[in-house]
Order: C-alpha cells, then structure tokens, then sequence
C-alpha cells in the first residue's frame, strides 16, 4: 500500500534465513546499496500506486542482502551480527566464568592467587560486578579436574544458565579484561563457540596418536597459554554427552588437542575459531597491542638457581646402549651435573656404569627405578635436595632446571617433570611421563618408600606405577609445559616459540647433539636470545 519515505529497520528474521543458503561472498555479489534502492521505490510508488506495491516487494526481497553487504563492508561476521538480538552487545563481566588451570603445589597457588587478584583488581577498575574466578584444583578432590572434561558438568550446574562464557587461562596467561570483553561480544552467545589462538602439526606425531596423517595441518587445536573459551550452549551441551556417555578410560598425553578432538567430536561439533587478539606474546612486546591475552615467561626464575651440588642426577641406561646413548649425554649434558651416575645391567667402569642387581628389561623399568630411589636415600650418595632421573635419550638443560627448581620448596613432596594422566574420566591418577625427566624432591622419594609401594613387575611402567603410589598418598604430580616427553619435531612450532625448553627424548630420525645445541644448550647464547632466535625462524 502506502511506501513510507523514512528508512525501515532490516529483519533480522530474514536475513538470518538467507544466511542458512548462501555464503558471505554471495550475499555480497548480490546486495545492492539501501539509499539507491530506496529512492527508486519511492519514486515507483509516487508515479503509480501499483507500481509501488512492487517496488515496495521488491525492496523487501533486497533487504537481506544489502544487510549482507553492509555487514562485509564494517568487517563483522554476517553470521553474528545476522543472529544477534539487541542486547546481545552488552556482554557484562560477570556474565564471563574464568577458570584458572591450577595445581595444588604451594608455588603454583600463589600464581593463580597472582592472577585472579589482577582479574579483580581490573573488574574495580572498569566499575563491573565481580565475575566469577575459579582454581580449577579446588574444585574438587577429583584428580581429573586438571583433564577439564570430567568438570564439565560441574560448569553447566553451576553456571549454565546465568553465564555467556567459560573463559580458561592458564597460570601464566596475563589478561586485558576491557579488551577480551569487547572480542567476546563480537561473537552470538546463543550458539555454541570453541574460540582460541591455533595450532597445528606440521607432520604426524606420536603424541597425537598420528591423527589426521594424511594432512596433519588440516586440524587446530588451542595453544592453552593464549587463554581459550566456551560458550554457555557448548558446555551445556558437552555436559549432557559427559553425563549420557561415559569418558573413555584411557591415557591423557596432550591435553588440548584431545579437548578439541573431544569438542568436534568426528565433524559433529564445532571446530576451533581463531582469535587473533588471543596471544602467546609478551605483554610488553611492541606488536602485542592489539593483544587480549598475553604471556608470562614459562621460564620462571624465582630465587637464585640452585647449586649444582644440590641435584643428583640418575641416568638409566643398559648395555646395548653403552656405545650409543651414552657418548650422545657425554658430548652434551653430562659436564653441567655435578653429581651424576649411570645404572645399568652391566658395569662398564669406562663410563663408569652401577649394576643395581637389576636385569634389563625392554620395557618398563620399574624395578631399576626402585632401585634408584632406593640408593638415593642412603648412604652410597650425596645428600642432596632434589633427584633427576633420566632416560639415556633424554636431552636436558641442567642449568634451566636448576632455575626452575629455585620455584620450588624441596621440603614439600614435590615431583615434577610433564603431566600424563591415565583414565582420569573414571577415577584413575596422572603421573610424570620418565622421558622428559622425572624431578623429586628428598621429601617426596623419602614419602614414597615408607609407604610401602613396590612394582609388581621390574617391567613394569615406572613413571606409571610412581603415579599411582602419588595418588594413593594424596601427593599431586606437579605440571611443567617445559619438559617433552618427545623430540622437537613432534610439537607445534608455534608451541615451541614461546618457551625456553628444559628437555626432549628420544634419538629417532635426529642428530640429537644437534638438536641440543639448537634447543637446550646455553654456553654460546642466553635464554634471551635463543627465544629470539627461534622466534625469527618461527
């Protein structure tokens, strides 16, 4: 009938409609500009009442895609914006649920402590309710809290329907609440989100189970230090499934690529969404000021490194490999321990190497292990604070643990090295995978042998049953991204380029001298400046 002159508000009905059909780029070649076809209707209407009834069809045809184009020009996802009811932009703080990925150890509470102090201190200062901030290792006595999907559950009672986001940072994640808050009203709360900075493997790698091996790129999964979230409608949702389908009881390696498996779910679920203001930069890097999120350094250095004298070094070895692992340590890390001796099968005194009365077996070594620690505690070894034991394949940093250890009190039953966890869906444990090095405090091996605990096999998994015995006695295992149970190439680079490594395993397919000298080896450069260096390769 009548064609008002005064513009009309889009439908948003219809152009989400037409959003199911066509892309971004086809709305795009199709919409045409609002005032050129508003002033052709209203011309039409004014030369013939018929002709504007058309014209005024005409145009309402045209709205979904001019709303299209204006969405394309302003650089916001059609998607979003299309979907997005009035008050979808105002987001407010306590609508967003942080997770701090805690652990029990003292040094690491008062990291998190850190963290949420600053999150609150930020909330005072941007005059916003308070959200709510949650160690994620007091959530309960569980100790498959850390593996986040046996609380899923736990964040879909407790916030699922007065909470837009889950909001996960890890201890060292340094956030710009303002900025993060502006990135996540960007996004239609009431569809389900798994937001993040990516990574991908270059090639397949033993520690993802060789997934996606024909085109190991093709899959994205979150670097966990940028900070990564999910919306409320996925967490209720993957709460249900949790819930209906019990979580497979089985071995927990990396922890964030298995999430987001878990999260796409074989094409069912939404995969990864990169965020560009989601950062793994330092907070003070000049190109890190578009930045929401950036990084603390992971190499912490919290008192002075502690002396060489005070870490005893234990290398497991066996006869075979006396000719061939064992030059590999000589030639790189054995001259940075002061204290350090070879167990074996078989008593080489050109090494030298201990026979422990232990045979050798191919897999396993948990006997040897025992055995270790055992001779650790008494009087045929120097006392020291801390035990390091090794693989003959282990490449380490001596000098970079010694620096981390001055963040630890060897009082405490500490054990640290990289976290595994095994059937933590169903009650199991986690423990400190023995490639990439197993550190105990005195107190924790002097704890772990008055309890009574023994290998039921000498083949049986030592770093395993160690886990076991840990969390029969309530002793956590204690979490550093700096240990690799694996050799370089089996990381994500990006992964890689922001940290100062400890230590990799294995000698397959490497020069492993050469991969010490590029990685961990010091002597010709500072930790600085090697972060540089494979930062400008990167």
């Amino acid at each position: 009938g009548n064609v008002s002159e005064n513009p009309v508000k889009v439908p948003l009905l219809l152009h989400s409609r037409v959003e199911e059909r066509l892309s971004r780029k086809e709305c795009s070649q199709l919409a045409v500009d609002l005032q050129s076809c508003w002033t052709l209707c209203v011309t039409m209407s004014r030369s013939s009442s018929r002709l504007g009834y058309k014209a005024a069809f005409m145009f309402w045809s045209l709205v979904p895609f001019i709303a299209a184009s204006e969405d394309v020009k302003e650089g916001v996802s059609t998607v979003q914006e299309a979907d997005k009811l009035p008050h979808e932009s105002q987001l407010r703080l306590r609508e967003v649920v942080f997770v701090i990925q805690s652990q029990r150890n003292s040094f690491h509470v008062q990291r998190a402590e850190r963290l949420r102090a600053d999150l609150l201190l930020q909330t005072e200062e941007l005059r916003e309710s308070p959200p709510p901030i949650l160690l994620l290792h007091t959530l309960s006595d569980s100790e498959g809290d850390w593996s986040i999907l046996p609380s899923l559950p736990y964040f879909s009672s407790h916030f699922g329907k007065n909470s837009s986001w889950i909001m996960f940072l890890e201890e060292e994640t340094n956030v710009k609440l303002e900025k993060l808050l502006n990135v996540l009203k960007t996004f239609v709360r009431r569809k389900e989100w798994f937001l993040g900075k990516p990574l991908h493997d270059d090639e397949s790698t033993i520690i993802h189970h060789y997934a996606f091996a024909e085109n190991p790129s093709s899959f994205k999964y979150p670097d966990f230090s940028a900070g990564w979230a999910l919306s409320i409608p996925l967490i209720n949702r993957l709460a249900n499934k949790v819930k209906q389908e019990p979580l497979k009881s089985d071995f927990t390696i990396d922890l964030k690529h298995e999430v987001a498996l878990y999260i796409w779910d074989e094409g069912k679920g939404p995969r990864l969404t990169a965020v560009p203001e989601l950062c793994t930069l330092p907070e003070n890097s000049p190109t890190a000021q578009h930045c929401a999120t950036t990084v603390s350094t992971h190499s912490p250095l919290c008192d002075e490194p502690v002396k060489r004298e005070d870490i005893f070094v234990a290398v497991k070895t066996c006869k075979k490999f006396h000719l061939e692992r064992v030059p590999v340590v000589k030639k790189t890390w054995e001259k940075q321990a002061s204290r350090l001796e070879y167990y074996s099968d078989h008593a080489d005194p050109s090494i030298p190497t201990i026979n422990l009365g232990v045979p050798n077996t191919d897999r396993g070594h948990c006997g040897k292990t025992f055995a270790i620690l055992s001779r650790y505690v008494s009087s045929a070894v120097p006392k020291t604070d801390w035990l390091l034991i090794v693989d003959d394949d282990t490449l380490i940093s001596l000098p970079r643990l010694r620096a981390l250890l001055s963040c630890y009190d060897p009082r405490e039953p500490v054990c640290l090295g990289e976290r595994y966890g095994y059937g933590l869906g169903q009650g199991g444990y986690s423990y400190i995978t023995g490639g990439g090095g197993m550190v105990f405090s005195r107190e924790a091996v002097l704890r772990l042998l008055a309890s009574g605990c023994k290998c039921y096999s000498n083949d049986a998994p030592d770093d395993m049953v160690v886990g076991m015995c840990l969390n029969a006695m309530q002793i956590p295992v204690t979490h550093s991204p700096l240990f690799h149970q694996a050799r370089p190439e089996d990381y994500a680079r990006d992964f890689l380029a922001h940290q100062i490594p400890i230590s990799f395993h294995k000698h397959w397919n490497i020069d492993p001298v050469a991969v010490f000298n590029k990685w961990l080896n010091d002597s010709d450069s500072s930790a600085e400046r090697l972060s540089t260096r494979l930062k400008e390769e990167l």
